[in-house]
């Protein structure tokens, strides 16, 4: 069994094989990373299964079912627009004579969502067992996928859906099977924190994970509670896996120059600079977005972009744009304007911008010396779990709509380790706010520099 990580967006896909025939669960956007893998195994994929219809990203299985003429099981309670095989709580796909797959439903994360147990035979004949179950956006590590995407009115319902699921799990698989979420290593479809773990077994979770240690009320309660924003493009990622998605298009964009760069900053087309913060704070181009490589690219420009705005790249080098082309179509934003790549000098004859960063301590001194104002964009939820004394919370998801709300004067910015506030940064910039980006842990940091801190919120 092989993992395929998408760390950007929080999520695995999985391949796993006899030797000779391989199946896949719930692969991404971009199927030529599993067909490499296939190739390097020497087996023939024959099966793509999905556990559901996901919400974070787009899925790759119909192009890849089409691409290597595996059967393509999607429960058959799903309304799709393509052919599929239709599987059931209770089937059995048999992939050879030691490897097959039960499909288990465990509602919860949508209505239709199935967990698939993987079986396997020590030789064609011998008794099989479940190694492993794939569980989607079902049981997680030490959580659940989150209940609420569907929409407010059916969260109650989902809730405690996905509460029976995770115990049906518990119930009918055996201690040492492995959980295999897609969910969970950083992906907003958690519910909960799922931490730092990497591996668990049915028999770890029976022991850790709320959903199997607490009573039903109780974990309700607590799950209902614990649910923060999400992104807002995902209120596309349904329909577009509904529909059928086809392989993207990962051909290099047009090139763009200067003066068409200018052109479509005037118009209010979105230009984004996919250099680290560090880069894009010396010297940018003034009216272009900072959305680094180095972090959750994909999930904070889905979730900031207005649906549909033109898209222009600036990155280092071809590789760097490829790598952002490469995420985005994962997210169903297939169509970019162009790129362009090299450094800001190449890409305007105007002044570049820049603004300082700093640290918490930094902070700390400033504010002794003159008034400046603190802007957190971390979720409100991180913010009332404390936060700097006077600081204003705007979300950063929040902050394109609430531009007007920022305070006057010198700003500085921070969220809870600098990714989010070079974003947020570079958002003030283009609207000509003096701002300094604070490139900082706040958990680490923010207490020691002496910095006032509020507590957190009753």
């Amino acid at each position: 069994m092989i993992p395929i990580e998408t760390p950007t967006l929080g999520d695995r896909s999985y391949l796993a094989h006899d030797g000779a025939v391989a199946v896949v669960i719930d692969p991404q956007r971009d199927i030529d990373r599993v067909l490499t893998l296939a190739d390097e195994a020497g087996v023939r994929i024959i099966h793509v299964f999905e556990t559901h219809i996901h919400n974070d990203y787009v899925t790759g299985g119909l192009a890849l079912a089409q691409a290597t003429g595996a059967a393509y099981h999607v429960n058959a309670a799903d309304d799709v627009s393509f052919e599929r095989t239709p599987i059931h709580d209770g089937d059995v796909v048999e992939a050879s004579a030691t490897m097959r797959l039960r499909a288990i439903a465990t509602p919860g994360h949508t209505y239709t969502h199935l967990s698939f147990a993987l079986e396997a035979a020590e030789a064609p004949g011998s008794d099989f067992e479940a190694v492993g179950v794939f569980t989607g956006g079902s049981l997680l590590f030490g959580a659940t996928g989150r209940p609420d995407l569907l929409g407010h009115e059916h969260t109650h319902d989902l809730v405690h859906h996905q509460f029976a699921s995770a115990q049906r799990l518990a119930q009918e698989l055996p201690e040492q099977a492995h959980v295999l979420p897609t969910h969970g290593f950083g992906s907003f479809c958690s519910a909960g924190s799922t931490g730092d773990t990497t591996a668990s077994t049915i028999g770890a979770e029976k022991r850790q994970n709320p959903a199997l240690t607490q009573d039903e009320e109780r974990w309700v309660a607590d799950t209902l509670a614990g649910l923060d924003a999400y992104p807002a493009y995902y209120a596309h990622m349904g329909p577009a896996n509904s529909a059928g998605p086809g392989a993207p298009d990962l051909a290099p964009p047009e090139s763009a120059d200067k003066d068409t760069l200018a052109a479509r900053i005037a118009d209010g087309e979105w230009v984004v600079d996919l250099r680290t913060r560090t880069a894009f704070a010396a010297g940018h181009v003034t009216g272009t977005l900072n959305f680094g490589l180095d972090g959750q690219f994909a999930t904070y420009l889905g979730w900031l972009i207005p649906w549909g705005t033109p898209l222009t790249l600036l990155g280092d080098s071809p590789e760097q744009v490829a790598e952002a082309q490469r995420e985005l179509v994962r997210i169903g934003i297939d169509d970019l304007e162009g790129a362009a790549t090299g450094g800001p000098e190449e890409w305007t004859d105007g002044t570049l911008g820049h603004f300082e960063r700093a640290v918490f301590a930094d902070l700390a001194q400033v504010r002794h010396h003159r008034r400046v104002s603190v802007l957190d964009v971390r979720r409100a939820s991180e913010y009332d779990g404390g936060h700097i004394e006077g600081a204003v919370n705007i979300p950063l998801h929040e902050l394109l709509s609430r531009v007007s709300e920022v305070p006057s004067g010198e700003v500085w910015v921070h969220c809870a380790g600098g990714y989010r506030a070079s974003i947020a940064a570079s958002v003030l910039a283009s609207h000509h706010v003096p701002v300094v980006a604070v490139d900082d842990s706040y958990d680490e940091s923010a207490a020691s520099s002496g910095l006032p801190l509020a507590a957190a919120a009753a």
